[in-house]
């Protein structure tokens, strides 16, 4: 069902609104929620090996081999001397080597150190410990001041062993709020001196220089540059997305062949158990010295992950756009295409957050947009489900006792079938009256509760009938009934079917007859009035309190005509724009040309005849139509001779001619004269 409400789609853009100052809070929740996003592009992501990288384990084998731990840094030396006799082109030591070795062996590796090239780790604490390393930054822009991870003191290498390294690094990990380390500080502050991460420091000593470069804005670390490299885009602190795509080659420190470090860069590091830290990270657990090689082996093949810092404002631009036209599809298309609409674009985010993420390395949020997107729709659903239910329940109220059940669910099912307000239209109006009501009221003088009684006995089964032929009761005035066709859904037969009620009414009032003038309660007698014209139909009256009626010069002329029964002395009387069309549909009769009360132009009108009537003249009226012609052009004693004949022809009309009789009678003591219209015009409603 089509179901659009300006004030709901206004609701709903208050939502986005403060979905969107929620995103921009970005609380807790929200970031968590973003964060292992970005997780998953990590975990679905195809692994490769590093050509670069590969790590020398200090595990339990090599423990068992050599002693427990701390060895003697002779041992730790010869360990270096393998790895480049094996052919690696470099070597990296992420440990601490703070204090000096109690067994002597710091000499020779500092001759080590001083032959071959060798970074080792250093690292930020809050106590200190030593003399850290540093390193020239030379920053372009703006002062660094406030961006860098700062930390009170560090942990250095001994001075010699810092000296004669061809690098010193920072062995740290920063972690999100959730525990996971995702990124990596480049460079970090310690008392106002900048030192470099070992992933930066290997960079730099591959260039050959001194120092390094940072371009700093307003918003913070924009890139850190190494002569000879391209620029590393960073966060705002000098951080870099680590990618966990990476699996490198092993060895264990106390095996003979370390061959798979020909032409790499050798990482010597702790594995043994309670020798090193392990860290949360976005593909599971992994040492520190993994995180780092991961870092630095994503540096050198430049296969950089990306979040710029315009990306939340253009995820809260086209999300907040896009759950808009969303809204309208939710509260306008079918419930089933809304829901198709959803689960397609909550398919596309992270399929699109994936495919940027492989062919770009960029990372998108799709976390935020996809729970925006579900929540708007889901909210703008339930909007529309109870106003489409609050709809349904009016609806029912309104018509559940003047329309058949099957119309009244049509309505609810699309209300837009229910042009409120006023629409004009052809309509066929019913209006049936009880006669000698006042008769019947002095029965009930002492008794009003069995009058009540007797007219509500007598309005149900005419609206059951109303509401059988398709029909809407539009409202009882006392013990009368008006009801119309042809609204508020189409019925196309609607003249014949309002005919078909009026018929019907009075085998129904037969029925009843039998039952209340057994109980002592005189007849009852009806008039039925029809007529089919343009009116105004829909919801009319204050704003505190409406109908849906109709209005206009067919509605009059329908309850004249019903009052006009009594003059004519028939049952039923209709007009001529209910006949027009339908003239072989039921057994019609002209009655007369009349213009009723307050009005100057006349209109003919007619009664149906039982087939009964019909059979005793063969099956037709031409007697009484050679009767209207002779009256209507005063010959009234052949009118009165046929009047004499009719009355045994079409018995059910013989009260009728008693009345046409008196009145040409009157007509011939009062003649109309030539100009007669033969309209005649009633004096009383």
């Amino acid at each position: 069902m089509k179901f659009f409400n300006i004030k709901n789609y206004i609701i709903c853009l208050i939502v986005i609104i403060l979905l969107v100052i929620l995103r921009m809070m970005d609380p807790f929740f929200v970031e968590t929620l973003r964060l292992k996003g970005i997780d998953y592009y990590q975990t679905k992501q195809e692994k490769i090996k590093s050509e670069n990288i590969s790590i020398v384990e200090i595990d339990e084998d090599s423990l068992d081999k050599n002693g427990q731990w701390p060895w003697n840094r002779e041992l730790i030396a010869k360990g270096v001397e393998k790895a480049f006799e094996s052919g690696a082109q470099l070597v990296v030591i992420p440990i601490l080597f703070a204090e000096k070795d109690r067994l002597g062996g710091d000499e020779y590796l500092i001759n080590v150190l001083s032959e071959l090239p060798v970074i080792i780790g250093q690292s930020a604490s809050t106590k200190g410990k030593g003399k850290p390393v540093p390193r020239g930054l030379a920053n372009i822009g703006e002062s660094l001041d406030g961006w860098l991870y700062d930390y009170p003191e560090a942990i250095g290498p001994v001075k010699e062993l810092g000296e004669y390294a061809a690098g010193v690094g920072m062995v740290v990990t920063a972690p999100e709020l959730d525990g996971v380390v995702r990124r990596l500080p480049l460079v970090i502050q310690i008392k106002g001196e900048a030192y470099p991460t070992i992933p930066l420091e290997v960079i730099r000593m591959f260039s050959g220089e001194q120092s390094y470069q940072a371009k700093v804005d307003l918003g913070g670390v924009q890139a850190i540059r190494v002569p000879g490299f391209d620029p590393i885009k960073t966060d705002a602190n000098s951080r870099v997305w680590i990618n966990y795509k990476y699996n490198f080659d092993k060895v264990s420190f106390a095996d003979e062949d370390w061959s798979i470090v020909k032409d790499k860069i050798a990482v010597i590091a702790l594995t043994g158990e309670g020798l090193s830290n392990t860290i949360a990270t976005s593909t599971g657990i992994k040492y520190g010295h993994e995180v780092t090689s991961s870092v630095l082996q994503m540096l050198i093949d430049e296969s950089r992950l990306l979040r710029p810092a315009e990306a939340t404002a253009y995820e809260i631009l086209i999300t907040a756009a896009f759950c808009s036209l969303l809204i309208i599809g939710a509260l306008w298309l079918s419930y089933i295409a809304s829901l198709a609409l959803i689960v397609i674009a909550l398919s596309a985010g992270p399929y699109i957050g994936n495919y940027l993420y492989n062919s770009n390395g960029w990372l998108i949020d799709y976390t935020w947009p996809i729970t925006c997107i579900f929540i708007t729709w889901s909210i703008a659903t339930f909007i529309r489900f109870i106003s489409e239910s609050k709809s349904k329940q009016q609806i029912k109220k309104q018509f559940e006792h003047y329309l058949a059940p099957p119309i009244v669910k049509l309505l609810q099912k699309d209300p837009s079938l229910l042009k409120l307000g006023g629409d004009t239209r052809e309509l066929s109006i019913l209006f049936s009256d009880l006669r000698g009501f006042t008769t019947i009221s002095e029965h009930f003088k002492t008794n009003p509760q069995g009058l009540t009684e007797l007219v509500n006995r007598y309005l149900t089964p005419m609206t059951g009938c109303v509401i059988e032929y398709n029909g809407t009761v539009d409202k009882f005035i006392g013990d009368a009934l008006m009801a119309f066709w042809n609204a508020p859904l189409d019925v196309n037969n609607h003249k014949a079917e309002s005919i078909k009620c009026g018929l019907k009414m009075f085998d129904l009032l037969e029925q009843l007859n039998k039952e209340v003038m057994a109980e002592g309660v005189d007849e009852l007698k009806i008039g039925v009035g029809i007529n089919t014209g343009d009116v105004v139909v829909g919801n009319m009256g204050s704003e505190q309190r409406f109908d849906y009626t109709c209005l206009g010069d067919a509605v009059n002329l329908s309850s004249r005509l019903e009052g006009q029964t009594k003059e004519y002395r028939v049952g039923i009387i209709i007009g001529e724009g209910t006949v027009k069309g339908i003239e072989d549909r039921f057994n019609f009769v002209e009655l007369d040309k009349i213009a009723v009360k307050g009005k100057k132009e006349g209109v003919r009108i007619f009664t149906v005849l039982n087939d009964t009537s019909l059979c005793v003249n063969g099956g037709t009226v031409d007697h009484h139509n050679t009767f209207l012609s002779f009256y209507r052009k005063q010959y009234w004693n052949r009118a009165l001779k046929m009047i004499e004949m009719n009355q045994i022809t079409y018995p059910e009309l013989k009260d009728y001619y008693d009345m046409m009789k008196d009145r040409i009678i009157n007509l011939k003591d009062n003649k109309p004269g030539k100009g007669w219209d033969t309209i005649y015009r009633a004096t009383s409603k």
